[in-house]
């Protein structure tokens, strides 16, 4: 028996790879370095100024209907440098501040009541429900009626919205708690108070927050109506003086002061929401 021998297989040729250089990624064709984004917020006011401007010079917005930009700056330094406009603006700062207080007393008051009490609830929930349904601006004449021209029927006004928006979302934050806490809270020897202070008021915080924001918002749409009952000093003052008058540079002045003031507050209160709520994840966009 003869063995047949194969010569072995010569290994295959294997030739280096050429080099490969590193790719970079291409940079989309046009695309410049990044607007910051403060910028990209200011281009549609700067625009609608550029526009106003524009229409009020060549004619096109009469003096009578809307005054110029220039206008309004120029009656803004003249308020403010007489001290016309500082003055206004404490007024009506104190009347919002007195409003917020006593409405959010009330409403926090009546949302705690209501949201950690079944019997609360049924005594509390229903009347509020009845009474926010009644548009408040419409209570004006009994507030003449029952509080008088003063300062009163100011204040009411506005801590009358203020209770609202607070109950409601104060009610539901409390109401809104996820119960498994609560389970673990009792599972851990926590007592009815010591689960309201530690699960029930933290959960409804960002409920308070929110209620807080709309408040503070209400709370300036208060004053316009509460500061056009016989008011002899404040912003709303202001513009009723200037709407007899038919300056109209004056009453812009006053609504724009009332949008930085309400832009202030909220400023405020988003930050107070930073600080209070650093344990709650958020989404902040993209």
């Amino acid at each position: 028996m003869t063995v047949d021998h194969a010569p072995p297989a010569s290994p295959p040729d294997i030739s280096p790879l050429p080099d490969v250089e590193a790719l970079t990624p291409a940079r989309r064709p046009g695309r410049g370095p990044a607007v910051p984004r403060w910028l990209r917020r200011a281009v549609g006011p700067v625009l609608l100024l550029v526009l106003w401007q524009s229409c009020s010079a060549t004619g096109v917005l009469p003096a009578d209907v809307l005054a110029s930009p220039g206008t309004i700056a120029r009656a803004a330094g003249e308020l403010v440098g007489d001290g016309t406009l500082p003055t206004a603006m404490g007024v009506s700062l104190r009347r919002v501040a007195v409003g917020l207080l006593l409405g959010g007393v009330v409403g926090i008051s009546l949302a705690l009541l209501s949201g950690l009490s079944r019997l609360g609830e049924d005594l509390v929930d229903a009347p509020v429900q009845m009474l926010r349904t009644v548009p408040w601006v419409g209570l004006i004449p009994l507030f003449i009626i029952w509080l008088g021209i003063g300062e009163a029927p100011k204040v009411a006004l506005i801590a009358l919205g203020v209770a609202f928006h607070l109950y409601l979302n104060v009610y539901a934050g409390i109401r809104g708690v996820d119960a498994g806490l609560v389970e673990a809270g009792e599972s851990l020897g926590l007592g009815r108070w010591g689960l309201v202070r530690h699960v029930v008021l933290p959960g409804a915080l960002p409920g308070a927050m929110t209620g807080l924001r709309y408040s503070l918002a209400t709370a300036w749409l208060a004053l316009v109506f509460g500061e056009s009952i016989n008011a002899d000093a404040g912003i709303g003052f202001l513009m009723n003086q200037a709407r007899e008058f038919f300056r109209t540079d004056v009453i812009v002045v006053c609504l724009v002061v009332y949008a930085f003031l309400g832009l202030l507050a909220d400023a405020l209160v988003r930050t107070l929401e930073r600080l209070l709520l650093q344990w709650r994840p958020t989404f902040t966009g993209q």
